[in-house]
């Protein structure tokens, strides 16, 4: 018997290390996303400040909002850069939000990002402040959030602490686009 006890508590201890890196964060499944204004960086919008909420209405759209840009970030905005590039007939549509005090210095960073990695299908923006759109509701123990909409209502959303994005998690947010084309 306690043969099988020891195995079991692994299999969850692993369990638990994947649900772990995800942090409660954003608007929940059913909420309807609020308008916000962002400074556009490399969008078709390019130095405006807009409320891409807006803009995109009813569509379905996949929103990062990040506090931090490093490698695993990168590969998360190349993926769903991808998925908004393939799901353009469908009009899926996305944007990144970097939060953070130093607008000018994120709005450099997000520049040299787009360009080295030639991020075309969605706009990168900043918001002034790292708490972000109040009503997003971001819990400040989240570095990332992303969050998913169609017809102004949130289907997916998935917070990681600092550090704990990691480019399978990436490739499997990425992935639940598709529940907001269905």
């Amino acid at each position: 018997m306690k043969r099988f006890i020891a195995p079991a508590f692994a299999f969850l201890a692993v369990a638990g290390l994947a649900v772990a890196a995800e942090v409660k964060s954003g608007l929940e499944a059913g909420e309807a996303p609020s308008a916000f204004n962002v400074r556009d960086i490399t969008g078709p919008n390019k130095g405006k400040t807009l409320c891409y909420r807006c803009q995109y209405g009813a569509k379905p759209v996949a929103a990062v909002f990040t506090r931090e840009i490093n490698e695993q970030v990168t590969s998360l905005i190349k993926e769903i850069d991808a998925k908004v590039g393939e799901g353009k007939d469908k009009n899926l549509c996305g944007f990144v939000v970097l939060l953070t005090d130093d607008a000018d210095a994120g709005a450099k960073k997000l520049a040299k990002l787009a360009e080295d990695q030639k991020i075309k299908n969605v706009p990168l923006t900043v918001f002034d402040g790292t708490a972000g759109p109040e009503e997003y509701k971001i819990s400040k123990d989240a570095a990332v959030n992303v969050m998913m909409w169609n017809k102004s209502k949130v289907k997916v959303n998935h917070a990681f602490a600092a550090g704990k994005l990691t480019a399978e998690d990436a490739k499997k947010v990425a992935g639940e686009t598709k529940k907001i084309l269905e």
